[in-house]
């Protein structure tokens, strides 16, 4: 098992990227944001200078978090901005030895969720196939990640993606069921629990984010908590994956400090702190766990 993290919440340039890896004693990042822009949309120039400075200081890119076909991409869309980032990402991956990349299968439609035809099921599934094609062609390994996206809502949603799309791997994400609406069920929506959909994925996860929290009813808006504080289920999650032979790698996904879409809460000496102890915190939960041992043993 190997630790990892979204290093653009401990700070925007890679060499505090670089920095905050090197004192919680990791070698790895996936890489999201790098000057406020993905890692597959800088400018070759930038790119080739983030390259450098990860190879003099030792730490490398396990996962490219990508923003292929994320939430921010309807289906009705043209599909162009997913290929053309596809395109960017995988001489970049292949420069830097990576292996995973995360992608999503585009924002769901505000229609009934569970109609094939409202969501354009056979037309998502089409696109998502194609992504996963490409990545592997290229020897990457693309993970789906229950975001604000298709199979972010619910678990049932992700298994039929699963079904639908040969080769399809996924990420999992403890914290993102907490603030999601089960959309299996009808209305009102309740929220999704983040060990249910675990467990009913849990053979198709080839990669963990670590987020928790709690949704305040009364105020209807996301609580971020330290890893195994919240309702994420985080400890029992982990604990099970490990018991159960999990060997990969774990991201930290921390949104306490500096969340991520909401720039306006960000403090760059807090959210540099905030991710170094998150990174700290959950190490000692790891160990809490029985699993201290297992700590970077393996590689990306």
């Amino acid at each position: 098992m190997y630790l990892t993290g979204f290093a653009d919440e401990a700070a925007k340039d890679i060499d505090g990227q670089i920095r905050a890896t090197k004192e919680l004693g990791w070698r790895y990042i996936e890489s999201r944001n790098i000057d406020g822009k993905n890692i597959h949309d800088i400018p070759d120039a930038d790119f080739d200078v983030v390259a450098g400075k990860l190879a003099d200081a030792g730490v490398k890119i396990n996962c490219f978090g990508s923003a292929i076909a994320n939430w921010k991409k309807l289906i009705s869309d043209p599909f162009d901005s997913s290929l053309e980032e596809t395109r960017r990402a995988i001489p970049r991956m292949r420069k830097l030895g990576t292996k995973l990349v995360r992608i999503m299968s585009f924002k769901w439609s505000l229609d009934d969720p569970t109609d094939d035809a409202s969501q354009e099921f056979t037309e998502r599934c089409r696109r998502v196939s194609e992504l996963v094609k490409m990545f592997a062609d290229a020897g990457i390994t693309a993970v789906h990640e229950n975001c604000m996206n298709y199979g972010g809502m619910g678990w049932t949603f992700t298994q039929k993606l699963v079904d639908n799309v040969p080769g399809l791997k996924l990420v999992y994400d403890t914290g993102n069921p907490v603030f999601s609406d089960d959309r299996g069920y009808k209305e009102p929506y309740p929220k999704q629990s983040s060990w249910e959909f675990y467990s009913f994925v849990k053979e198709h996860i080839a990669y963990v984010h670590i987020k928790d929290g709690r949704w305040d009813y009364e105020n209807e808006e996301q609580i971020y908590d330290w890893p195994g504080e919240g309702e994420g289920d985080v400890r029992a999650i982990v604990k099970d994956l490990l018991n159960s032979g999990y060997n990969g790698g774990i991201s930290m996904e921390p949104h306490l400090a500096m969340v991520f879409h909401d720039p306006e809460k960000n403090n760059d000496e807090i959210a540099y702190n905030v991710y170094v102890e998150y990174g700290r915190r959950f190490e000692q939960l790891l160990k809490d766990l029985g699993h201290g041992d297992k700590i970077n043993t393996t590689e990306a």
